[in-house]
């Protein structure tokens, strides 16, 4: 299993990365998951958009997905158009994306499968468990496994012991760290810092970490540095072109 970081940046794009994006590909089937603003661009650069067999969006904040209306547009547009894409996310995270355009005009482009936080899902080859995880909308935290590899992957998420299950084991964690080392305090119980994804890394036995969501401007010197006082493993902040990929011969790690 593959994955590509398209984006990472927090709240907005910058001139240098867009938003929460990533592609995760096995066995020639290609998923994005949370194409939120900005990521088209860095997609297109990775194949057409025709090539996408699926896009999971952890939750409804635009940055999150926004970008599946230009990924639609440039699938549903084309003379002679796809199949249509199937496209998971909790229930009504899409309803304002979807909106975008006069009703009817993308219907042909998509298949629209909504699920509820804590259901597991079949994508292709890729055996999905969600959990509920807290954010300020209903955020799904996604366990995302294939080929004997796990990549979990948070969305936006705050603390809570539920990040230890999604986590466990995981060959890539890919945590929310809006913040270095601390949140402000109305933000506290719906977002992360760098220092508690590094604690929760290490916890779950997690082989690697990235680091994904930092707020603009933040030095990715600075979040490595706060993680690394708890992981000990690799780690690295989720930027544009970044790759992760575990060599088939490498044995699962546990709860793989």
């Amino acid at each position: 299993m593959r994955l590509v970081v398209l984006g990472g940046s927090g709240a907005w794009p910058t001139a240098e990365r867009a938003r929460s994006g990533y592609l995760v590909e096995h066995a020639g089937f290609r998923l994005l998951l949370d194409p939120g603003y900005g990521t088209l661009q860095a997609l297109l650069t990775h194949g057409a958009a025709e090539r996408i067999d699926a896009v999971l969006v952890t939750h409804g904040h635009p940055d999150h997905c926004a970008d599946l209306n230009p990924l639609l547009r440039a699938r549903a547009l084309r003379d002679q158009p796809p199949p249509r894409l199937p496209v998971f996310a909790p229930h009504g995270a899409l309803d304002a994306v979807l909106a975008l355009d006069r009703p009817g005009m993308l219907e042909p482009a998509y298949r629209l499968g909504e699920f509820t936080p804590g259901e597991r899902l079949e994508i292709g080859p890729f055996a999905v468990e969600t959990r509920l995880l807290p954010h300020h909308l209903p955020n799904a935290g996604l366990r995302v496994a294939a080929g004997g590899a796990v990549v979990a992957y948070t969305g936006d998420t705050g603390p809570t012991p539920e990040l230890l299950r999604l986590a466990e084991g995981a060959d890539v964690f890919l945590c929310e760290a809006t913040y270095v080392r601390r949140v402000p305090e109305e933000d506290a119980p719906y977002l992360m810092t760098a220092r508690l994804a590094g604690e929760y890394a290490a916890a779950a036995g997690a082989a690697r970490l990235l680091l994904t969501h930092l707020w603009p401007g933040t030095d990715p010197a600075a979040a490595v540095e706060a993680a690394g006082a708890a992981f000990g493993g690799p780690k690295a902040v989720a930027l544009p072109g970044l790759v992760a990929e575990r060599d088939p011969a490498t044995p699962p790690g546990p709860g793989a």
